[in-house]
């Protein structure tokens, strides 16, 4: 069995149900963690829990949050249970045609204000520059891996 990720007549991605199961389930944890809908819903067959419909406008958004929400962290633990499920929404966004450029490294850093999920120690190798790049390679990758 597996599941269909469609945007409109086109299949983005045929995960098996299992994959499918998991990326759902980080969908809806990263939707409360930005508090932003990610346009993952419904398919065409009404009932069907294993076709999901993507809408674009609402996805792009989503996935832009999301790499910036990304890349703005320094912290070690949150970097490394996020990057997989970024990248393989990096990935969907891209083969829905949607412009999913790496966020600057310099743009990537906040400067000043409040700051939360602050790690102690700081970790100099979790430094923006190297989170973009990351995200970035690990995106292509996984690109590769999933099927139509």
């Amino acid at each position: 069995m597996s599941m269909y990720f469609d945007m409109g007549d086109e299949t983005l991605w045929n995960p098996s149900n299992g994959a499918g199961r998991l990326f759902l389930r980080q969908v809806a944890v990263f939707e409360a963690e930005l508090e932003v809908p990610s346009g993952i819903g419904q398919g065409r067959y009404p009932g069907d829990p294993d076709t999901l419909e993507v809408d674009r406008a609402t996805y792009e958004e989503f996935a832009r949050r999301l790499v910036t929400w990304h890349c703005q962290t320094s912290h070690s633990v949150i970097l490394t249970l996020s990057e997989g499920f970024v990248a393989t929404a990096v990935a969907l966004a891209r083969r829905a045609g949607i412009d999913m450029p790496m966020p600057e490294p310099e743009a990537a850093q906040e400067s000043g204000g409040v700051q939360h999920d602050l790690q102690i120690p700081f970790n100099p190798r979790t430094a923006s520059t190297a989170v973009v790049a990351a995200l970035g390679v690990r995106a292509q990758q996984i690109d590769h891996w999933m099927a139509r």
